[in-house]
């Protein structure tokens, strides 16, 4: 098992409405999961093992509640894909017809 899916795996307790082995099934969630759970040291681990790309990716591509505006603004600057309060896109959300 390389290192990539040995950090999945491990973080599969973030995503705890389902076995492990269905977590891994849904890897941009999960990476997102631990961007908006995570404590310090994972959320550095999966930045270490998956490199900006992949984080990137999981914000690009979220789907509504995957992230608290707190976290979605947190990681858009740390990514750096905002200087201001005006590059953030906005936040997710459903919607109902």
């Amino acid at each position: 098992m390389d290192a990539q899916q040995q950090t999945l795996r491990d973080f599969t307790k973030y995503i705890w409405w389902k076995t492990p082995d269905d977590a891994l099934q849904y890897e941009r969630r999960l990476i997102a999961q631990v961007m908006n759970l995570g404590d310090w040291e994972d959320t550095r681990r999966l930045e270490t093992t998956f490199g900006p790309e992949k984080l990137v990716d999981a914000l690009k591509n979220a789907e509504a509640g995957w992230f608290t505006p707190r976290m979605w603004n947190f990681w858009h600057y740390r990514l750096g894909l905002a200087q201001s309060e005006d590059d953030i896109p906005t936040l997710p959300v459903r919607r109902f017809q």
